[in-house]
């Protein structure tokens, strides 16, 4: 599994991501769960297969770690995937909702805002 979120030229913005990552990992010992970034800051996407592709992995879900469905996913995302499906046809990609759209997201965050 791939945390992919956008990136900063501040490297302290990607501490949380490193944090979820952590989360994730130790709700799914089984799984590979690493991190990647459009932009900004390495590793990049395809650093990141080659990275579990040289650990075995030949399904791996990417989840965008971005808010909505904007412009990164709706218009770099697709052609990046198309490219890596193409240079790596041994693995399968599979692109995994944004954020907000991950089931209950909304209702947890408007519980949480209303909580404070």
């Amino acid at each position: 599994m791939i945390l992919f979120a956008h990136g900063a030229r501040d490297a302290r913005w990607s501490l949380t991501l490193g944090e979820l990552a952590q989360r994730v990992r130790a709700r799914t010992p089984d799984a590979h769960v690493t991190q990647a970034f459009l932009e900004f800051q390495p590793p990049t996407l395809e650093e990141t297969i080659r990275e579990v592709l040289h650990a075995g992995c030949t399904q791996i879900d990417i989840v965008p770690v971005f808010w909505a469905s904007g412009g990164h996913i709706a218009y770099d995302v697709p052609p990046l995937l198309a490219n890596l499906r193409t240079r790596y046809p041994m693995i399968e990609l599979r692109l995994l909702p944004v954020l907000s759209e991950l089931p209950g997201m909304l209702d947890f965050i408007a519980d949480a805002v209303v909580q404070r």
